[in-house]
């Protein structure tokens, strides 16, 4: 194999950042710190909707990612996240499914669902929250945690728009991620831009997302008029950029 054929699929896989970004960014996700998050202050923002973004690697357009929030029935509702990328030979499928419901105007998971298929090992998870007693977090085939207000890998966008209306500028996140992992990460508003997308040109709050590593630099962008719905997303890996995903149409149901 010569070793320009070699350079050629080190940068073909990066793409497949892309489809993890996607998931874990896109969706990283999380209950905010209760001690930041103040529930009789603004209603959280739950018109349904569906949102669709164009993948962005190198400048080009590798593929497409989807956001649907739907109501089940009374506080209860459902939040869809799929994805489909592909560059050169590699492909990435990705979906996320949470059922979550709102109580004292506070988001509160219920199951989460996660599955993955393309280039590489396919992967599903399927995590559960019971909030009887003190509470538990069952990861299936997995760990079984103590929930102490964690959220799923992606319903955190429902709180951080209750969040950013209120105008917070610094906020904490504890959740379960796609791998069935605790994690933690921060929220720090950084910039307010107009952005020119596929969507049109829109206002937006500029965010970034604080992890234990600085090896990774993930900025989100969401849109005041839109509820602060998620329009932009771009990471970078140590000076390299992984993807960017833009808002390409945002439809109310």
């Amino acid at each position: 194999m010569s070793k320009n054929y070699q350079n050629l699929v080190m940068q073909a896989t990066k793409p497949f950042a892309l489809g993890a970004l996607l998931a874990a960014s896109l969706s990283v996700a999380a209950q905010a710190n209760p001690s930041t998050v103040n529930t009789d202050s603004a209603e959280l923002p739950l018109q349904p909707y569906k949102a669709t973004y164009t993948a962005y690697k190198w400048g080009d357009d590798v593929g497409e990612a989807n956001i649907e929030l739907s109501k089940l029935g009374d506080q209860q509702y459902s939040l869809i996240y799929t994805s489909k990328v592909s560059k050169f030979f590699l492909s990435d499928k990705r979906s996320e499914h949470s059922i979550f419901t709102v109580n004292d105007n506070t988001v509160v998971p219920s199951e989460y669902y996660y599955n993955r298929s393309g280039t590489g090992p396919d992967k599903e998870l399927k995590v559960t929250f019971s909030h009887q007693g003190q509470g538990k977090i069952a990861v299936e085939n997995g760990e079984t945690f103590d929930w102490n207000g964690e959220f799923d890998n992606q319903i955190y966008r429902i709180d951080l728009a209750k969040q950013l209306a209120e105008g917070k500028t610094s906020l904490e996140y504890h959740f379960v991620n796609y791998r069935g992992e605790l994690r933690h990460y921060g929220v720090q508003v950084v910039d307010e831009e107009v952005l020119s997308l596929p969507f049109g040109k829109i206002e937006t709050v500029k965010v970034k997302l604080i992890r234990d590593s600085n090896k990774r630099e993930t900025f989100a962008w969401f849109a005041p008029s839109l509820n602060y719905t998620l329009v932009r997303l771009q990471q970078f890996k140590e000076g390299d950029e992984q993807g960017d995903i833009k808002l390409k149409s945002f439809q109310t149901q």
